[in-house]
């Protein structure tokens, strides 16, 4: 497989050797005491290559060369940061073949949405380099005379990033280069699923500061399980830490950092629906719902997992996706004839096969019948069917996001009815109706509406700009990352009031003569 579709020309390429260091300050690549770590391909089961786990000692140093490079890095002015970030966009172009193969062979996602990652983060960067000339405060008028009143925002310092497996490269960057504009350092823990993509990632944005004369500690990697991210987590010099993952692991994260009045970003669970109106475009309806359910083997946070459809084009909607449904080809990512790559590991196929077996025990009916793909092709034992299961939204897997492609379809009458069910669960991120009646649009994007933090009209659930603050409410976290003024949290805000009088009157009028 490595040969068949260029993938040790890439690695190579890319930096990435059969055994690789884990901890890195920058260009310094750090030696620990850890065992090395194996990253194996859901596509096929090999071996890609091995990285070296950090331990505490190694994180130490990472944390004082942070600390370090942050006296240097917030004192250079934005533009000048916004700079660096543009060239490291260039870097990423440069790139894009090889980094776009390295995820989807890693992770397991198409390799069109693997280029599409790395795009990702060219927008970002380029999103990023406008930014750094509008870091904007506000100024206000004082009841004072003589007085001036402003407020202006600053670094925070160190930003820690604990990323997914599902976007191993992407999410990283919407922290990382929004806050290295802000005039932050960062250091990066990727999912230990995926951490080729990480020392990756490294190599590319460390030739670049190095070329800039840069210091060490404006970004860093450090790779390990949850232990690793435990560090990040209950660091008080790390005055951030963003979060990306199921809402489990969020919530751990939340009570370490709140316990010690750090500051979280968290980019928590979906369980996400798209409401199909009678009114709706029935052909984009059924393509939006088709590559949010399936895309990236329905391991996105943004997957549809539930299609509440109005009663009387049930029926149609329900024929047209099994139709659908029978027409896609699952097999490698890297091969562009396929539509459905793997799972990222067994353990998920677990996950899959328990949900089903769940869900129709409560009642459901399956539609489109699951099931794990075995012989030539699937030797990894990751690549399962899409699924389709009539449910009803109280069932307790409904109620639950499975990372897997299964879709639960429900029907409802009134649109009053579809809101209640698009909001009956615990998740909040996104959510989508697909209607051409103005009235239903609008109420589905009113306060009484949606309550994710993504709300779409006529296009799915899944993806989403980088132009947009990104995040969702209740147990997706309430965090907000990427476009937008998501910057704002990843600085400190500072109100200044400046005398500029011969007296010095206090506020509300108080007295204090002697």
């Amino acid at each position: 497989m490595l040969d068949q579709f260029g993938i040790k020309s890439a690695l190579n390429r890319l930096g990435i050797e059969e055994e690789n260091k884990g901890t890195c300050t920058g260009d310094i690549w750090i030696e620990t005491k850890e065992t090395y770590l194996g990253s194996f391909s859901p596509a096929d089961g090999e071996l890609i290559a091995k990285v070296q786990l950090t331990d505490k000692q190694s994180y130490e140093l990472v944390v004082k060369q942070a600390q370090e490079a942050y006296k240097h890095w917030r004192n250079v002015a934005a533009p000048q940061r916004g700079e660096v970030v543009r060239q490291i966009g260039n870097a990423l172009r440069e790139v894009k073949s090889d980094l776009g193969k390295l995820v989807s062979y890693e992770m397991g996602k198409s390799y069109q949405e693997g280029l599409g990652e790395v795009q990702e983060m060219i927008d970002i960067c380029d999103f990023a380099v406008g930014l750094s000339r509008q870091l904007y405060g506000l100024t206000m008028h004082s009841e004072r005379p003589g007085h001036r009143m402003y407020e202006q925002w600053h670094p925070i310092g160190i930003v820690g990033i604990i990323s997914a497996f599902n976007f191993p490269v992407a999410v990283w960057s919407w922290n990382s280069m929004i806050a290295m504009v802000c005039g932050d350092v960062c250091i990066w823990k990727p999912s230990e699923k995926a951490p080729l993509s990480g020392v990756a990632c490294q190599h590319i944005i460390a030739k670049v500061l190095k070329e800039n004369n840069l210091p060490e500690g404006i970004s860093s990697l450090i790779i390990g399980d949850y232990k690793v991210g435990e560090y990040l987590s209950h660091d008080t010099r790390i005055p951030l830490v963003s979060a990306t993952g199921s809402t489990r692991m969020g919530k751990l994260v939340a009570q370490a950092v709140g316990g010690r009045l750090g500051r979280s970003l968290l980019e928590l669970g979906g369980n996400n629906a798209i409401i199909i109106s009678e009114n709706a475009d029935l052909d984009i309806a059924i393509r939006g719902a088709l590559f949010g359910a399936v895309g990236t083997a329905g391991q996105r946070c943004t997957s549809t997992r539930r299609l509440i459809i109005q009663d009387s084009v049930y029926e149609e909607v329900k024929s047209r996706l099994v139709s659908a449904y029978g027409k896609l080809v699952i097999g490698n990512p890297l091969d562009e004839k396929n539509h459905v790559g793997p799972l990222i590991d067994t353990d998920a196929v677990k996950m899959y096969q328990d949900a089903i077996s769940k869900a129709k025990v409560e009642g459901g009916k399956e539609l489109v019948v699951g099931g794990v793909l075995e012989g030539k092709g699937f030797e990894s034992g990751c690549y399962v069917k899409p699924c389709i299961i009539e449910a009803e939204n109280h069932f307790e897997m409904v109620q639950h996001e499975t990372f897997a492609p299964i879709l639960y379809l429900m029907k409802y009458s009134e649109l009053e009815d579809a809101i209640a069910m698009q909001n009956g669960v615990p998740q909040g991120l996104s959510s989508a109706i697909m209607t051409l009646n103005m009235r239903e649009a609008e109420r589905f994007l009113s306060a009484s509406g949606s309550d994710c933090g993504i709300a779409n009209v006529n296009i799915g659930t899944s993806g989403a700009e980088i132009g947009g603050a990104f995040g969702g409410e209740k147990e997706t976290g309430g965090g907000r990352e990427s476009g937008s003024d998501a910057w704002k949290a990843y600085m400190r805000r500072q109100t200044n009031t400046i005398n500029y009088s011969d007296s010095l009157p206090l506020a509300q009028g108080i007295k204090f003569d002697i």
